[in-house]
């Protein structure tokens, strides 16, 4: 089998393990073991595309929530990564923080809302803020990881070159540590954008996440699921975007 084929296998795999789910719920539904009024028949959704992309401006309400997902994946790597490098660097305030940084990864940060509300106003920057607050903890984590479990003898080959703490960093521990990190910047931009759209259906403000919402109070159930298909293909797009950038930043990789 040519490397394209094998390239190419395990997408067309997933495209029809899909297809066949969506044919097996068509069926189910059209036969009454589902109820078309919970879930309507992905025939319905597919056709429903045309009409919302015409009809509710899916483009500007597409690239609305882009850019504050976009937005929030900016300020959680600029600052995520340096916070960690930090907690890294000094031990003792690794000690103080760390668990707390933990536990703000696991808290359901979407139900202080009301309290970004006030402070940024129902604008777009409560959404980037709210996406920035829920995602950036994972990143400082998943940073400090990479850094620590960068292999001793590395490190000791850095410092028998006589490399400057600068230069340790950059040519040791940094690309060391890339993988971690993308990770974390994976993980960071999952809870992001989860925020994002679900406050932009709280608050009935911005992009795709304010169409849900108008959608399901109409309840145009083929639009809604639809609008939520708008939603995943938002997140294929930023994964595949951060998944070159890791491929150029490890191009033997």
């Amino acid at each position: 089998m040519s490397r394209t084929g094998v390239d190419r296998g395990p997408a067309l795999t997933g495209a029809a393990t899909l297809v066949g789910l969506f044919v097996l719920l068509e069926l189910a539904i059209r036969v009454g073991l589902v109820d078309r009024y919970v879930v309507p028949p992905p025939s319905e959704v597919i056709t429903s595309f045309g009409r919302i992309v015409t009809e509710e401006n899916i483009p500007q309400r597409f690239a609305q929530t882009a850019l504050e997902g976009l937005g929030a994946g900016v300020l959680i790597t600029i600052v995520g990564v340096p916070l960690g490098v930090l907690l890294y660097r000094r031990m003792v305030l690794r000690a103080a923080v760390q668990s707390w940084v933990a536990a703000l990864a696991a808290a359901p940060l979407v139900l202080a809302y009301p309290l970004f509300l006030v402070i940024f106003g129902r604008s777009a920057w409560t959404i980037v803020m709210m996406g920035f607050v829920s995602g950036v903890a994972p990143v400082i984590l998943k940073t400090l990881e990479g850094l620590t479990a960068t292999r001793r003898v590395l490190i000791d080959v850095g410092r028998s070159l006589k490399l400057t703490p600068m230069q340790q960093f950059r040519l040791v521990l940094l690309p060391a540590a890339v993988p971690t990190i993308f990770v974390g910047l994976r993980l960071g931009l999952i809870f992001a954008l989860i925020n994002v759209v679900g406050l932009e259906f709280l608050i009935n403000f911005g992009g795709l996440g304010q169409l849900i919402n108008e959608l399901a109070e109409r309840y145009d159930l083929p639009g809604t699921y639809a609008a939520i298909a708008f939603v995943v293909l938002v997140s294929v797009l930023f994964f595949a975007g951060l998944e070159r950038t890791e491929r150029w930043l490890r191009p033997g990789r």
